[in-house]
């Protein structure tokens, strides 16, 4: 009776989900579209996208897939807007370019019920978080984040595992060069780890980080004596911490399962919580630049309706690259691809669920504010290191 009822209201909510956007568009040819992913968000939904051009090939003829680093797009977009170009249809993003693009004026706005549909059939964490789109984005996948520590635990013995950001200070002094993390502007892990410790320094206002982060900036700078340089994103941070260059990183969810299900980080690094964290949400989110043509909104409309549906957002569990990846009610990791399920059962954490149910959620900053955040950032923390 239970599993019935979930599959009515699944078929309803793909129901919903694909005539808000039909039942007003009108198409003419096939449309070749260009997507841009600049938060490794294609892991998730590259698989949705092509079940989309196969399901309405009068749609769609094919579809160019490219990946950018998040600093860089929204400068290359504005330039072609102003050149009067359109060669990006759709970027994916987290809330790093989605706050500069807002900021910058290069998206478009989307239909008001489109945006009502989806946060009819959103999570409540994913809910809160489409707020921040501003009516410019749509949520496609979310994760409670972080900000965690990662660590060799052949390299990092048991009782010196950091669990205040004190203690991650004494450790990294302690072993200069061995802790290292990314760019927050181009890095998930980075700017979760820069909108938590506020929240975990205690500082004065968490949401602003130029007049309330005192504790904050002066910690990083402290910190900024004992790391060596700052990656440009992620997986080079992974990377380095597989090869054993580095003992510790920052790290979310996502960025500790998937590297270690790749074999890019050895199966047995451990994580650690702080004592007193706060979960620092996460999302990807779906954005059409200003300038593209009508033709292909009609069609780009359509097809992020679809990627809301049961079957697209199932998909996005993946291989925990953004654990745990759905945006909408009702599924859990029983509905995901079998590959998936194999993946979770074998690299996730048991800790998590405690975690997640110990620690109270925070929202990212806002767009201005993040932006304001990583500059800030950039200027008096990274300036000298970021490669």
């Amino acid at each position: 009776m239970a599993g019935s009822t979930i599959v009515r209201r699944i078929g309803c909510i793909a129901a919903a989900l694909s005539f808000s956007v039909a039942a007003t568009a009108s198409f003419a040819a096939p449309v070749s579209l260009n997507i841009v992913d600049v938060a490794g968000n294609l892991a998730l939904t590259k698989d949705g996208f092509e079940a989309f051009k196969a399901k309405y090939p009068d749609l769609v003829g094919n579809i160019t897939y490219t990946n950018a680093p998040a600093p860089q797009l929204p400068g290359k977009i504005k330039a072609m807007q102003s050149a009067g170009r359109s060669d990006i249809d759709l970027v994916l993003t987290g809330t790093d370019a989605l706050a500069a693009g807002i900021e910058q004026k290069l998206w478009q706005k989307l239909p008001e019920k489109l945006i009502a549909d989806a946060k009819a059939n959103y999570a409540p964490g994913p809910l809160e978080m489409e707020k921040l789109a501003q009516g410019y984005g749509l949520e496609v996948t979310f994760m409670p984040a972080g900000p965690l520590i990662e660590y060799n635990p052949d390299k990092v013995q048991k009782d010196q595992v950091p669990k205040t950001p004190e203690q991650l200070l004494s450790w990294c002094k302690a072993h200069p060069n061995k802790l290292i993390y990314a760019r927050p502007a181009n890095s998930g892990p980075g700017r979760t780890f820069l909108m938590g410790l506020p929240y975990v320094l205690g500082d004065k206002d968490p949401s602003d980080p130029i007049n309330g982060w005192d504790k904050t900036w002066a910690f990083l700078k402290q910190l900024n004596e004992c790391v060596p340089y700052y990656p440009g994103g992620t997986s080079a941070v992974m990377k380095e911490l597989g090869e054993g260059t580095r003992d510790m990183t920052v790290t979310v969810t996502g960025w500790d399962i998937n590297p270690r299900a790749l074999g890019i980080v050895p199966a047995n690094f451990r994580v650690q919580a702080f004592d007193n964290m706060k979960w620092v949400n996460d999302a990807h989110y779906m954005v059409i630049p200003n300038g593209v043509p009508k033709e292909k909104v009609a069609v780009l409309l359509k097809m992020m309706a679809f990627m809301l549906e049961p079957a697209q957002q199932a998909m996005t569990y993946d291989d925990g690259y953004f654990y745990p990846g759905p945006a909408i009610k009702g599924l859990t990791a029983s509905n995901a691809p079998e590959k998936s399920r194999l993946v979770i059962e074998k690299y996730g954490r048991p800790e998590y669920g405690a975690w997640i149910a110990k620690f109270p959620n925070v929202q990212p900053l806002p767009a201005d504010k993040m932006v304001a955040a990583f500059q800030k950032w950039d200027r008096e923390v990274g300036a000298q290191k970021t490669k």
